[in-house]
């Protein structure tokens, strides 16, 4: 699907990193049709030892040879990063934006009104190849660029397709959820140090049980409550671990987790559109990206 495709990749942080990484770990692309840019000359340096890609601080002259436009930069700096971009003329590029909060119309505003875009919101376990992202496409956006885009994210992880709607929901969940995960393996394990395991045994132990638990939910495809009742046995140690949690309403206080991000992410992301930067506020960052 990538094959013969020729990439640029505005903003060379970590997620950027990530995709590259995972692209060329599954023979997607040749490194020869990469293109990085980045106003930072280490990163770029990183990219081109690493990865063998191409880099460069023009963001034109990378976007103008390119049949995909990855705009992999931080929101605050987005608006003086399109000003810079010319797409070419007929609208056969692909953009896919990973700038979190930034709509697709925005970026058709700041680009043409017939771009085809396609807004991914990867989740930072892409660095380790097992990231969870949700894909929107926008007005015009063919059958075939979104499966470009699909594959693309496939590289690191997991791809849904949504409503763009629906992005927030899905940073309040899997965004998120990488963090909520995080306090609970730190709280597992903690519990078995009070319990006498040394923190190291502990700590190994709660995230290879977080891994394996997720593991057998995704790949036989069954109802987590019908994994966790095959666990619990009548009377026995998981039923009174499990009646611990309900007592301390773990499952009303992740669903709330959830609903609070999704909410924050809604303010936050009407706020991106609304106070947007002057041009004489980031004239130092023209015809650059940043990492995200």
């Amino acid at each position: 699907m990538l094959e013969g495709k020729k990439i640029a990749i505005i903003g060379a942080g970590n997620m950027a990193e990530a995709l590259v990484a995972g692209l060329l770990k599954q023979g997607a692309v040749d490194p020869g049709r990469l293109v990085a840019t980045d106003v930072d000359s280490q990163r770029l340096a990183h990219f081109r030892t690493t990865f063998g890609v191409q880099v460069g601080r023009d963001n034109q002259k990378a976007a103008q040879a390119s049949d995909i436009i990855l705009l992999a930069v931080k929101p605050q700096v987005i608006d003086e990063v399109l000003r810079g971009l010319k797409v070419s003329p007929d609208f056969s590029q692909l953009i896919v934006t990973v700038a979190a909060g930034i709509s697709i119309a925005t970026i058709m505003a700041g680009l043409s009104p017939h771009v085809r875009v396609v807004r991914a919101m990867p989740n930072t376990a892409s660095v380790v190849l097992e990231g969870a992202t949700a894909l929107a496409g926008g007005p015009g956006v063919t059958e075939e660029q979104m499966q470009i885009a699909q594959v693309m994210f496939e590289a690191v992880g997991h791809v849904v397709v949504v409503k763009e709607s629906h992005l927030d929901a899905v940073t309040g969940l899997s965004g998120g959820g990488v963090a909520y995960v995080y306090t609970f393996i730190e709280a597992l394990a903690d519990g078995g140090v009070k319990m006498g395991l040394s923190r190291s045994h502990a700590q190994l132990l709660a995230a290879q049980t977080v891994l394996g638990a997720a593991k057998m939910v995704r790949e036989t495809n069954e109802h987590p409550g019908v994994l966790k009742d095959r666990v619990a046995s009548p009377g026995g140690a998981t039923m009174a671990g499990l009646h611990q949690l309900e007592q301390g309403r773990l499952r009303g206080t992740v669903i709330g987790a959830v609903e609070s991000a999704t909410i924050r992410s809604r303010v936050l992301g009407q706020q991106a559109c609304e106070v947007r930067p002057s041009s004489s506020a980031t004239s130092s960052v023209k015809h650059a990206a940043s990492k995200r």
